[in-house]
């Protein structure tokens, strides 16, 4: 289950901390949001409308920190090293926060999948 759920944030990495850098050079180029598809604009929750563009952009850039930081602590819960499942579970706010302030849904799915994981691993690591 550990393993699991460091796949899962490993992927939730990529999939949504990785394009940042794409919806960050686009905005700063076109003054405007990619959209996905023509649905919606990426990354275009509240955050978006509340700060001028160079806020938002150190925004989505923390962001990326954040999942990378959420990488390594899943690195260690894929060594089954605990610590690294407690700052795991206790890093999952910090991501909600950037979840809300950019409107995406489905790493909310994902992350009750984590904590999911991880406090079922927990008693075995």
């Amino acid at each position: 289950m550990a393993k699991a759920a460091a796949v899962i944030t490993w992927l939730y990495a990529a999939g949504f901390g990785l394009p940042t850098f794409y919806v960050a050079k686009h905005l700063e180029t076109t003054g405007h949001l990619p959209k996905l598809r023509d649905w919606f604009e990426m990354y275009g929750g509240p955050w978006h409308q509340r700060y001028d563009d160079r806020t938002f952009i150190r925004r989505l850039h923390a962001f990326f920190l954040a999942a990378l930081i959420a990488s390594a602590f899943a690195a260690m819960v894929w060594h089954e090293i605990k610590l690294g499942a407690v700052l795991a579970l206790a890093w999952l706010p910090v991501e909600a926060a950037f979840w809300y302030g950019f409107a995406l849904p489905i790493p909310w799915l994902l992350g009750v999948a984590r904590a999911t994981l991880i406090l079922a691993a927990l008693s075995t690591l």
